[in-house]
């Protein structure tokens, strides 16, 4: 992969270009950092078109979430080729910035802006990608949930403020997994009712377990335990379970990635890019037992509240 590749116009929801910009970084700092200036004032053009949007009036007979939708992917394809073509002349002012009491040779200094960058871009780049690539309730230990979010309907209010709220954690997850996080912010939506339906300790204090993974043998930390839902034999039965307690949702993102890469039944589910066969391989691999866990999963993932939250 050479530097200059990354210049070539390319679709802005196009995931291997954070990993591009890696190579290259490791490669060429100095063309890494080029490369990334110039997408962060694609970030911040992509502000400022949003900005004069929301500023214009959208209750028209033609407008609809469908059109608000391909409008804010045009406006951030946009943007990002603008300040491919310097347009503007943001990426160089920050460029010169960094290049003023950076070079090449200062390794550490440099690869901490590099990653600060990376950091921006990713999420922004999750965010955007999220809803294209969505196309179109259970717990871990054999157990069927109750699907805490099951099914359940969200408003685009709700949605976006539960996504704002987990999305920094599932991109770092998703990194570790292969897939796009915006599946991660689905799963754990499904099994926490949007944040709402979220697992509480005894005195009402949160959990974090967005995922409803249960507390077997091998877990040292603190339990809380709840009344939930097993699907035997299709027949949902309630029962009471235990299940992990994390101290932040960063560390419920974390855990819920190393149950799926430390558990070879799960195999399946890594690297994933398609959103109905994510939801499929989670319930074949027995992360729960109820008959509808893939479709209500694929619902959210799909759906348009999550698409909603992600681009607005």
């Amino acid at each position: 992969m050479k530097a200059g590749d990354l210049n070539a116009p390319r679709f802005v929801l196009d995931t291997r270009t954070t990993a591009d910009l890696r190579q290259t970084l490791k490669e060429d700092p100095q063309a890494g950092l080029r490369q990334a200036a110039r997408q962060f004032e694609g970030l911040l053009l992509q502000t400022m078109l949003k900005s004069m949007r929301d500023a214009t009036p959208q209750d028209g007979l033609l407008d609809n979430d469908q059109t608000r939708f391909f409008t804010a992917i045009l406006d951030q394809q946009l943007a990002q080729n603008l300040a491919a073509k310097d347009a503007l002349g943001f990426a160089k002012l920050i460029e010169q910035q960094l290049g003023r009491s950076m070079t090449p040779q200062d390794g550490d200094a440099l690869n901490t802006a590099l990653g600060q960058f990376q950091q921006a871009l990713s999420e922004q780049r999750a965010a955007s990608s999220a809803a294209v690539f969505a196309g179109g309730a259970g717990r871990v230990g054999g157990n069927g949930g109750n699907g805490a979010g099951g099914g359940s309907v969200e408003t685009a209010e709700g949605g976006r403020e539960y996504v704002n709220r987990v999305l920094p954690y599932a991109v770092e997850a998703a990194k570790t997994l292969g897939v796009p996080p915006h599946f991660l912010v689905a799963h754990s939506a499904l099994e926490s009712g949007w944040g709402k339906s979220e697992i509480r300790r005894a005195d009402g204090a949160p959990s974090y377990n967005v995922f409803g993974i249960k507390a077997g043998g091998g877990w040292q930390g603190p339990t809380v335990e709840v009344q939930t839902t097993e699907y035997v034999d299709g027949v949902a039965r309630s029962t009471r379970e235990k299940f992990r307690v994390y101290g932040s949702y960063g560390e419920a993102f974390q855990d819920y990635a190393r149950v799926l890469r430390g558990n070879s039944r799960f195999s399946g589910v890594l690297g994933q890019q398609d959103g109905m066969q994510f939801a499929r391989s989670l319930q074949q691999s027995g992360y729960a037992t109820d008959p509808d866990y893939a479709d209500k999963l694929g619902r959210i993932i799909g759906g348009a509240t999550l698409r909603q939250a992600l681009v607005g």
